[in-house]
């Protein structure tokens, strides 16, 4: 019978991908590095496929972090880190962190994260009165 893959492996997959993304690694260099294709790479990120304890060690030493990094025991157990890797798997994510970090005056620092925020905030409205009037127009 084979082997099922589980939340674990999803979650391990998740991890995998934002963690290469952080370091700027696509997942054919990340899979030529340890041995496998891109294609197996995707399989892992996608939790499709398990990773072996060998495999998964040679992708935390080439990501840098230790292999706990890859299991939600990281915050404590009560899985607050979850939605750090799910904010890092949004498209752009990465980018968008990397040039935030590279800003080296504080206050205009200040003033991008407001510029986000706001952006954020617009977006939410704009989706809140979409939604609105999508209701009223059913309705008639």
């Amino acid at each position: 019978m084979p082997k099922q893959t589980t939340e674990v492996d999803r979650l391990v997959g998740v991890r995998i991908t934002a963690l290469r993304k952080a370091k700027g690694l696509s997942q054919t260099a990340l899979g030529n590095a340890v041995g496998v294709t891109f294609q197996q790479v995707q399989k892992y990120e996608k939790g499709q496929n398990r990773v072996g304890a060998g495999r998964l060690r040679e992708i935390a030493r080439l990501l840098e972090v230790p292999v706990s990094a890859f299991f939600e025991d990281q915050a404590g157990g009560d899985g607050s880190d979850d939605n750090v890797f799910g904010f890092l798997s949004a498209q752009g994510a990465i980018e968008l962190l990397r040039a935030y970090v590279q800003i080296e005056d504080e206050q205009l620092r200040r003033e991008v994260l407001a510029i986000v925020r706001s952006a954020a905030r617009l977006g939410r409205s704009a989706a809140a009165a979409a939604s609105v009037e999508a209701t009223a127009t059913a309705a008639e």
